[in-house]
């Protein structure tokens, strides 16, 4: 039997479409290669969410720097680490507010959403006791946690409502840790970001992980923490849109 999440994820099919039909429309008669690996990709999660015989056996596809560089929009590919169900979503929104850093909105087609902030995860939409609000110990022109200090979050409940987690980060510069995505490699810097519940005598440990580019301070690829039902996303930038 599937689970709440797993349902709702069924839903991030539509984004595949979204990127055969981009791939389709700047290449020639014949559909590229690209295409037909996200459709094989939309077979095979078909018939992992279903439970069919390929349950299980749910293989990424085989992503080529060619094919990724024949879509002129930004995608980024999540998995969800417990299940590793995955998904590629599109850049909906970009934009300045009060607080520093930049906000992204990345969405599927039927509207389920995470929102970065210099990379860092701030807030998630229909993935069940969503993350509706969170804030980022970032700063102007750096990608990833700056800094260590207080976090909240508030976290959607039972009937809507809504509870609040307040925690203590602390942030380590790891160090050179360069990283490659599908046949790029990228000079990049581990952040580890370990934070902790701040009220006393409440226990466990979060930690969230950023490779940052050491050049522009992007961050290409991160492990972050969505929630209590959701657990840890896997996020890394496959296209930037030029």
């Amino acid at each position: 039997m599937m689970t709440p999440v797993t349902t709702r994820l069924a839903g991030l099919l539509p984004i595949l479409c979204l990127l055969a039909l981009a791939a389709c429309s700047r290449g020639p008669e014949k559909a590229p290669l690209q295409v037909e690996l996200l459709r094989s990709l939309s077979e095979k999660i078909s018939a992992h969410l279903s439970g069919g015989k390929d349950a299980g056996q749910a293989a990424r596809p085989p992503l080529t720097r060619a094919g990724l560089d024949e879509i002129n929009d930004p995608y980024i590919e999540v998995t969800i680490e417990k299940n590793d169900v995955f998904a590629y979503l599109s850049r909906q929104q970009l934009r300045r507010d009060d607080s520093p850093g930049t906000v992204a909105v990345w969405r599927t087609e039927d509207n389920i959403s995470l929102t970065l902030r210099n990379g860092v995860l701030v807030a998630t939409r229909n993935l069940g006791n969503d993350i509706l609000s969170s804030s980022a110990l970032v700063e102007e022109g750096a990608g990833g946690p700056t800094r260590s200090g207080a976090r909240r979050y508030h976290i959607r409940g039972l009937n809507n409502g809504a509870w609040q987690l307040d925690l203590l980060c602390s942030r380590r510069d790891l160090g050179a840790d360069p990283i490659e995505i599908v046949e790029l490699r990228y000079p990049t810097r581990h952040i580890e970001e370990r934070c902790h519940p701040s009220q006393p005598g409440r226990g466990g440990e979060i930690v969230n992980d950023y490779w940052v580019d050491s050049r522009s301070g992007r961050v290409w690829q991160s492990r972050q923490w969505a929630g209590p039902n959701v657990g840890y996303l896997r996020i890394r930038q496959l296209t930037t849109g030029g």
